[in-house]
């Protein structure tokens, strides 16, 4: 087990620790239900836009949909492995303070790191938009380039072994030094610790959220494997094997989806 895992979950009570569980469980329940309920929808729809030569360009509500959708997506797959440390910040939050509102920064927190995923989330819609102008999306937002989907493959398997992946990749498994020496008071400072911690989660998982346009994003077995995937590099005892492994993986499927297209 990793040292937050363990630190987070036992130094907590068990009522307040099974209150913050039970609103992260609520909000990644949610966004799934969402996704699942629009990936219905889009099912519905596939027959019908897959006849359609080019599709429709966006207008500013099917923009915000976009939006909205990734951003619920990135609650979904990003919460489950910030659960650990959203933890560790409620116990150690309990030595720096105490009082009745304590637990109110942890949501302050979590609303900080949510921030910087749903900021992502606006890129990705941004790109979605640009690679479905050039008609290298499928209307399912799936990768209708074999050498666009080989080269986010690699792109994500060479990212796995860089510098950049290591450290974000340590900070997320082990924060407690950066809680314990850049710990903030106040609603003000749980927020701004939040969003340190985005940054770093988001150096550490975005390529690997690029993969989403190579199996498509609508795709909810490709969605889930991948916060699978994320989930266990960060919390599991194998998560720095799992990520040097899964490199070469990358690389290999990159070059082998480009061969077959080509």
């Amino acid at each position: 087990m990793s040292a937050v895992g363990h630190t987070g979950a036992g130094a907590l009570p068990r009522r307040e620790r099974a209150f913050v569980l039970a609103g992260l469980a609520a909000a990644v329940a949610l966004s799934w239900a969402y996704l699942l309920d629009m990936a219905a929808d889009m099912d519905a729809m596939a027959g019908m836009m897959a006849g359609m030569l080019q599709p429709k360009p966006w207008t500013a509500l099917d923009a915000l949909m976009m939006f909205v959708m990734w951003a619920v997506m990135m609650v979904g797959m990003m919460l489950p492995s910030a659960t650990p440390t959203i933890l560790l910040f409620a116990a150690l939050g309990r030595r720096h303070k105490a009082g009745r509102r304590r637990l109110a920064p942890v949501w302050t927190f979590a609303a900080g790191y949510i921030a910087v995923w749903t900021a992502y989330s606006l890129g990705a819609t941004a790109l979605q938009w640009g690679l479905e102008r050039a008609a290298l999306l499928s209307p399912m937002m799936a990768g209708a380039s074999a050498v666009l989907g080989g080269l986010i493959l690699i792109a994500a398997g060479l990212y796995q072994l860089s510098p950049a992946k290591r450290r974000c990749l340590e900070h997320c498994r082990s924060p407690v030094e950066f809680l314990s020496r850049r710990w903030r008071n106040g609603a003000a400072g749980a927020f701004a610790m939040g969003l340190e911690h985005g940054a770093f989660c988001l150096g550490c998982c975005w390529v690997l959220m690029a993969l989403l346009f190579v199996g498509g994003v609508m795709n909810l077995l490709w969605v889930a494997a991948i916060t699978v995937f994320v989930l266990a590099e960060k919390a599991a005892p194998f998560g720095r094997g799992l990520g040097r492994a899964s490199a070469g993986l990358l690389v290999l499927a990159g070059v082998a989806v480009i061969a077959a297209g080509v």
